[in-house]
């Protein structure tokens, strides 16, 4: 992993999920900003899996266990496309209080994945 783009990565997941809240407070449902925050999220963990790829090629590869790693990383790729598909089809105030605690796991979990590659 690199460091750098983690810790860009995790201040994005935090500021959409600032975004999703904002929105929650003000009684609206998702919209445009709500779901594009959390599809940039979900965008930038594809680019992960890409890194995660080519990083051992590099010479980059994981301290710790490789299976947890990616289980991790496929577990926060499936969780803003799936609530993004589900905040379409329920337009209620509701799903943007999903958003948030997907935008918040997924920076937990990309500081999880951070701490078993062993970068810190």
């Amino acid at each position: 992993m690199i460091l750098w783009f983690s810790a860009v990565h995790i201040a994005i997941a935090l500021l959409a999920a600032i975004v999703c809240g904002w929105a929650f407070a003000r009684r609206s449902g998702p919209n445009d900003y709500t779901l594009g925050a959390t599809l940039l999220v979900g965008l930038l963990l594809v680019a992960q899996v890409v890194i995660s790829i080519a990083a051992p090629f590099a010479g980059n590869s994981a301290q710790g266990d490789p299976l947890e790693y990616w289980m991790y990383l496929i577990t926060a790729l499936v969780l803003p496309f799936a609530a993004g598909f589900w905040a379409l089809l329920d337009r209620r105030r509701s799903a943007n209080l999903v958003l948030v605690v997907v935008n918040l796991s997924v920076a937990v979990m990309v500081y999880r994945m951070l701490v078993i590659w062993g970068v810190s």
